[in-house]
């Protein structure tokens, strides 16, 4: 695969550096589809004879070997260059679909659980890192706006792969289409079988069209002092291996720990939530099955718009301050939700719309903060490493919040009651994040690397 490397990818004099996030964007939009796992979970629920609990592991494995593959993988992504993890990553999250869909047709979980699960995490953990050190290298001058460009995608994969995905189990499988109809696993096999072949072709448009900048480009007039109108943005750099020494690493680690369990315990929860915080004493909702699974598409647009809108209002207002109030400001929104959000279907949906934009948007902002706190040079195999944050939040998230509940009574039967105290346990979480985040100070000299980074000016395009 030398041809892949990172020497042959490099862009020639002229080249117009916003080709880039259309090109990163492609294989978010791939991978975003593990957010649209709902779509089909209930079939495999049924053609497994399983629970819903054994069919949420597949996501759970996924999310968990994003965060492992990012972490080990980040060193040599940076290395090799964006193309040759693109299109490995392209590899392995169709390979997922393909080994996925083996299992469904010869009944057998465990295969799922490798397939989607494993392989496709590694596919996912490669692919959401392939772009972010290249992105930040072509826009030195605007990194919150670049990387919210690329990593939007996975947060809005879901609202294209949510439609199609119905709309081909409902060609595989007419019956499905009728109301209250679920697709047989057949239907569902040959979904994995389509999407293999889908995400493979446009992930590999998306590597082949990708350019690294040449050694030392910069923007014509930029300035790297220009950037430094926060005390945290460094000239300098640190490799990962020195990056994982240092308390801002952990410190950042934390607060998007904090704050990602928080987003993702909703998220999971979208659908039924609303209907419970608008169940009538008799224990009928108020709120139908069809606005619930809406209220899932607009929280999907909250997602994306945050990881757009949020990454690049902190290239003006700085990352610290940014995630001071994806911190702070959660957490005030989390105890609206809880003692006020039953008032109102609209305050109910205003809340989670904004709490959930401030999920996708500590996402997008992290590796611009990377990039002020450690420089450009590593910063994709930082990031990787920062990822095991996600891992570990998408286990502690959903355990919190379906561990409440299921203390709280029977779903179907539950109301806004039932869910304060796993709301008030974000609260806390929130709130150890926010702390964390104040903590953050400059990188200690003592981690730089001795040889600073050659600049030269390229003209603009």
């Amino acid at each position: 695969m030398a041809w892949l490397d990172r020497e042959h990818s490099v862009a020639r004099e002229g080249f117009n550096r916003w080709l880039i996030p259309p090109a990163a964007l492609a294989v978010h939009l791939c991978i975003g589809q593990a957010y649209a796992t709902s779509v089909y979970k209930t079939a495999l629920v049924k053609h497994f004879g399983a629970s819903l609990t054994e069919i949420g592991v597949i996501f759970s494995v996924a999310i968990v070997m994003l965060g492992l593959s990012a972490a080990i993988m980040g060193t040599w992504v940076d290395r090799n260059g964006p193309r040759k993890a693109m299109v490995v990553a392209a590899v392995f999250w169709a390979g997922g679909f393909l080994v996925g869909a083996a299992g469904i047709f010869t009944r057998q979980l465990w295969l799922v659980y490798l397939g989607y699960g494993v392989i496709g995490g590694i596919g996912l953990g490669i692919g959401y890192i392939s772009p972010v050190s290249t992105l930040i290298k072509w826009f030195p001058d605007r990194p919150g706006l670049a990387t919210g460009l690329a990593i939007m995608g996975f947060g809005g994969g879901a609202l294209i792969a949510s439609p199609l995905s119905t709309a081909l189990l409902n060609a595989y499988d007419p019956a499905s289409a009728a109301p209250g109809g679920v697709a047989s696993g057949d239907a569902v096999g040959k979904l994995f079988l389509t999407l293999a072949v889908v995400y493979f072709a446009y992930m590999l448009f998306g590597a082949f069209t990708i350019k690294v900048p040449p050694p030392g480009w910069a923007p014509a007039g930029f300035d790297p002092a220009s950037v430094r109108t926060h005390a945290l943005i460094t000239t300098a750099n640190v490799r990962a291996s020195n990056a994982i020494r240092t308390p801002q690493f952990w410190l950042l680690w934390t607060a998007l720990f904090c704050n990602v369990s928080a987003g993702i315990g909703i998220l999971e929860q979208a659908a039924p939530m609303i209907q419970d915080f608008f169940r009538q004493p008799g224990g009928k909702s108020l709120v139908a099955a069809s606005v619930a699974g809406g209220f899932v598409g607009l929280l999907s647009i909250g997602n994306m718009a945050g990881r757009f809108v949020w990454s690049a209002t902190s290239d003006a207002i700085g990352r610290k301050r940014m995630y001071m109030g994806y911190l702070g400001v959660g957490a005030v929104l989390y105890v609206l939700l809880a003692f006020a959000g039953h008032t109102s279907t609209a305050l109910f949906v205003l809340f989670a719309f904004v709490i959930i934009s401030f999920y996708g948007g500590g996402f997008s902002t992290a590796p611009a903060y990377l990039r002020d706190l450690f420089g450009t040079l590593e910063v994709g195999a930082i990031h990787g490493r920062l990822l095991t944050a996600w891992s570990a939040a998408g286990v502690v998230g959903p355990l919190i919040v379906n561990g409440v509940l299921d203390a709280q009574g029977t779903p179907g039967k539950l109301t806004a009651a039932a869910y304060q105290p796993a709301l008030l346990i974000m609260v806390g979480l929130l709130v150890v994040g926010f702390v964390a985040n104040l903590l953050i100070k400059p990188v200690d000299a003592r981690f730089h690397e001795a040889e600073p980074v050659p600049a030269r000016t390229a003209q603009e395009n």
